[in-house]
């Protein structure tokens, strides 16, 4: 039988302004299929934008047809940029990771919770006069949430914010969003949480 594949998020899990093909879920499950793993295309709920409420209701909006046997999460972003206090991240993010566990059939095991990438040193922020400083310091402490909730439920945990921090330069034409090069980086530190959730 196929294994099925969630791939919750923003604008990283959709790939903004790059080929559909060069998205890290896409590259993920190429890789997967690489290592023997028959894994269907990915269902992807994901929009450019989304806060981590409207992934929520993207959700709810979605036909979703659990259980899954890998599930992704990434969201917290646009929280971010829009200024949230991280109290009311642990909230919302606590209540998708419970969801998604339940779209994997209740098995922790098969999520995997990815960090989100430093915005602060893209050359977006640098034309738009922002420290990166505080930008850093926000999304450390938004990661340092996700990483404890996945802890937590006993989700998988991935950090590729050093990544993004490491490769400034590997944008998309937007001066924003990651670059094809930049995902496949992301794709191999993913693979094998991916891999091992799914053995």
């Amino acid at each position: 039988m196929p294994l099925h594949y969630l791939a919750l998020g923003d604008s990283y899990t959709i790939g903004e302004a790059v080929p559909a093909a060069e998205r890290w879920p896409a590259r993920l499950v190429r890789q997967l299929r690489a290592r023997g793993l028959a894994v269907e295309e990915p269902r992807i709920v994901a929009t450019t934008g989304w806060t981590t409420d409207e992934l929520s209701a993207g959700m709810d909006a979605a036909s979703l047809t659990p259980p899954y046997d890998l599930v992704s999460l990434l969201i917290g972003v646009n929280n971010q940029y829009r200024g949230r206090p991280a109290g009311e991240y642990r909230g919302q993010f606590a209540r998708l990771l419970q969801r998604a566990v339940t779209l994997a059939g209740g098995r922790a095991s098969r999520v995997v919770v990815v960090s989100i990438p430093d915005w602060g040193v893209t050359r977006f922020a640098g034309e738009q006069g922002r420290d990166p400083a505080p930008i850093a310091h926000a999304l450390d402490v938004y990661n340092a949430i996700a990483r404890d909730e996945a802890g937590r439920a006993g989700a998988r945990w991935v950090d590729i914010t050093p990544v993004s921090r490491r490769h400034p330069e590997l944008l998309a034409e937007d001066g924003l969003h990651p670059s094809a090069e930049q995902y496949a980086l992301w794709t191999e530190a993913i693979l094998p949480a991916a891999a091992a959730a799914l053995k």
